[in-house]
C-alpha cells in the first residue's frame, strides 16, 4: 500500500457502502506507477504520460445538465443551462452507486481556490488512475495537517465506463455531466475527457462565489515586481496565454481565478494547456513541460518505438492537451494569490480589421464588452465560412456560467469602480483590412502597448474617442507607429472600413439584445453606435 494512501476514509456518507478498493489521496509517484501498471498510459521520452480519451476529445457541452429544483429555480440562467429533474437525478445517482459497487476507485481530497478564506474543499472520485493524477495536478493539494481535518463540501464522481440511458435518466445520450447544487454532487459518465472534472469545479465556484460578492473569472493573471496585478480575459485564439506569460512578471495562473476582498486568487494548482502545434520558440515554458516527469498528455501522438512526441500530428485530436502542476512553469506563483488588479485586459482577435490595437474602457464599457465576450473566426476555418464571422461568448466563458451573465457583469463593474482599475480592450487580430486582405497586428506593437498600459505610462497619453464604439484610443505611443493606432487610416479604402465598422457594430447590438432588460441604462448606453462611422467620416 503506497505511503500516500489515507486510511479510515470511505464513501459511506454518499450511500456507497460496498465499493472495491479505495485508493485515497495517492501522490504523484504512486499514481504514475499505477497508470503504467494498468496500461492506462505510456511513458514518453522525458517522463510525461501519454493517454488517449477515445471518442470524446473535448467537452460534451450538450450533455451537461443542472438539476432544476427549489434552490436553482430562480438563481440559474435557464436560457443557457439545460435542466434535469430531481427524479431523473435520483435515478441516475442510484445507478451510479450500483455501478461503483465492488469497483476499485481513486479518491482525491483537494481545494478549489488559493484564497484560504474562500476555497472549496472538494472530493473527486475516479475510476481511472490517470484521471486522479490529472485532477491532483489541476487543483490545489492540501498539506497533511489540512487533510487530517478535511471535510468536502462538494463531491464529483467521474465514471467513464458508466453509460447513461436517455429514457431512464433524462439525458441526451449515453454521456452525462449532471450538477446538483442542493445535493452538492456532480456526476460524470460516458466520457474519458478529463477536462470535464476541472470545468465542473469551475462551474461550482461560478455558482457559489457571487453569493459572497466574489467574482469568478475565466482569465489569466500575472503580477509585476511592485505588485501591479493584471487580469487577462480572452477566448481561445486571442493570445491570452502568450501575452500573460511575461518573463518579467510572475504568473499567478493561466485559466480560472476569483476576485475577493483579499485580492485575486487562482482556483487551480496547475495548467491545462493546448498542445497541438505547440511552438517551442513561441511558448518555451509550456513546451518544456512535455519533457517533464508526470505531465499528463491527452491525445498527443507518440512514436511507439522512440517515444518521441509529434505535437503537430492532429490524428487523435485537434484539442490535444497537457496537464501539469503550476510549479513546472519557471516564474509561476507558488501561493496563487496577489493583490487587487491595477489593470483588466480584454483580448479580442478581430478578424474584421476594425478594432484598434488598444482602447481604454470606462467601467460601463468594460461591463458591456465583458457581457459581449467578442472575438472572430477567420475565413476558411470552417466549411462555408468565406468571410470573418463574429463569435460572442458572454463573460468570456459562457459554458461555465450557471447564473445570469448580468450578475457577473454587475459584480465586475462594481469591483472595477471600487478599486479604480484601468480597463483596456486589446485587438490581437487584423489591421489594414479584414483577414485575407489586411495583416495580423504586429506582436511587437501589441507588446509595446500592453507594457505601456501595465506600467501606467499609457494612462497619460493623449486619446481620441472612437466614433462608432465610444471607447478612448491613444493617438500617440512611444515606439508604436501612429498610423496603426487609427484602424481607418490603415485601410486603403476608408469607406470600406466604415462599412465594416458599421457591420460589426450592428452585430454587437444584435447580440446584446438578450441582456438589455437585465442591465442599467448606463450599460446600454455603452453600446456601439453603428451609424456613426459614416457621419464621422463626413
Amino acid at each position: 500500500m503506497p505511503e500516500a494512501m489515507m486510511t479510515g476514509r470511505d464513501l459511506s456518507d454518499l450511500g456507497v457502502t460496498n465499493p472495491g478498493k479505495l485508493n485515497v489521496n495517492w501522490n504523484e509517484p504512486a499514481l504514475y506507477e499505477e497508470i503504467v501498471r494498468r496500461g492506462e498510459g505510456q511513458v514518453a521520452r522525458g517522463g510525461a504520460l501519454v493517454v488517449k480519451t477515445g471518442q470524446h476529445t473535448g467537452r460534451s457541452a450538450r450533455d451537461k445538465f443542472t438539476v432544476r429544483d427549489a434552490e436553482t429555480e430562480e438563481s440559474v440562467w435557464w436560457d443557457f443551462n439545460a435542466s434535469m429533474t430531481p427524479d431523473h437525478f435520483d435515478t441516475l445517482w442510484a445507478d451510479f452507486r450500483a455501478h461503483m459497487e465492488g469497483r476499485e476507485l481513486f479518491v482525491q481530497e483537494l481545494f478549489g481556490g488559493a484564497d484560504e478564506d474562500h476555497r472549496l474543499p472538494v472530493r473527486i472520485v475516479n475510476e481511472l488512475a490517470w484521471h486522479s493524477l490529472f485532477i491532483r495536478h489541476l487543483l490545489r493539494r492540501p498539506h497533511m495537517d489540512e487533510l487530517a481535518k478535511f471535510e468536502a463540501e462538494f463531491t464529483i464522481v467521474n465514471l467513464p465506463s458508466f453509460k447513461a440511458d436517455p429514457e431512464r435518466h433524462g439525458t441526451r445520450s449515453e454521456t452525462v455531466i449532471a450538477v446538483n447544487f442542493a445535493r452538492r454532487l456532480v456526476l460524470i459518465g460516458g466520457t474519458s475527457y478529463a477536462g470535464e472534472t476541472k470545468k465542473s469545479v469551475f462551474t461550482i465556484l461560478n455558482y457559489l462565489l457571487p453569493q459572497k460578492k466574489i467574482m469568478p473569472m475565466h482569465c489569466s493573471v500575472n503580477v509585476g515586481e511592485d505588485g501591479d496585478a493584471a487580469v487577462f480575459f480572452g477566448l481561445s485564439g486571442t493570445g491570452k496565454t502568450t501575452l500573460s506569460a511575461d518573463p518579467r512578471r510572475v504568473l499567478v495562473g493561466d485559466d480560472e481565478h476569483g476576485w475577493s476582498q483579499n485580492g485575486l486568487f487562482n482556483f487551480e494548482g496547475g495548467c491545462y494547456a493546448k498542445m497541438i502545434r505547440l511552438d517551442p520558440k513561441a511558448e518555451p515554458a509550456i513546451h518544456a513541460t512535455t519533457q517533464m516527469w508526470g505531465t499528463v498528455l491527452e491525445n498527443v501522438v507518440m512514436d511507439p518505438v522512440t517515444r518521441e512526441l509529434d505535437l503537430d500530428d492532429a490524428s487523435l485530436a485537434e484539442n490535444s492537451r497537457g496537464a501539469y502542476p503550476l510549479h513546472y512553469i519557471p516564474n509561476a506563483s507558488a501561493k496563487g494569490t496577489c493583490g487587487h488588479p491595477r489593470n483588466v485586459i480584454m483580448l479580442t482577435c478581430d478578424a474584421f480589421g476594425v478594432m484598434p490595437p488598444i482602447a481604454k474602457l470606462t467601467p460601463a464599457q468594460a461591463m458591456y464588452h465583458f457581457l459581449s465576450g467578442y472575438t472572430a473566426k477567420v475565413a476558411g476555418t470552417e466549411k462555408g465560412v468565406t468571410e470573418p464571422s463574429a463569435t460572442f461568448s458572454t463573460c468570456f466563458g459562457a459554458p461555465f456560467m450557471p447564473r445570469h451573465p448580468a450578475e457577473y457583469g454587475a459584480l465586475l463593474r462594481e469591483l472595477i469602480a471600487e478599486h479604480g482599475v484601468d480597463c483596456w480592450l486589446v485587438n490581437t487580430g487584423w489591421t489594414g483590412g479584414a483577414s485575407g486582405v489586411g495583416q495580423r497586428m504586429p506582436i511587437k506593437a501589441t507588446r509595446a502597448l500592453l507594457n505601456a498600459a501595465l506600467d501606467g505610462s499609457l494612462a497619460g497619453a493623449s486619446f481620441r474617442e472612437d466614433p462608432v464604439f465610444g471607447f478612448m484610443v491613444p493617438t500617440a505611443v512611444e515606439g508604436v507607429d501612429e498610423k496603426i493606432l487609427n484602424p481607418r487610416d490603415t485601410w486603403s479604402d476608408p469607406e470600406a472600413y466604415d462599412a465594416q465598422a458599421e457591420k460589426l457594430a450592428d452585430m454587437f447590438v444584435a447580440n446584446f439584445e438578450k441582456f438589455e432588460a437585465h442591465v442599467q441604462p448606463y450599460v446600454r448606453a455603452a453600446a456601439p453606435k453603428p451609424h456613426q462611422a459614416k457621419t464621422a467620416a463626413e
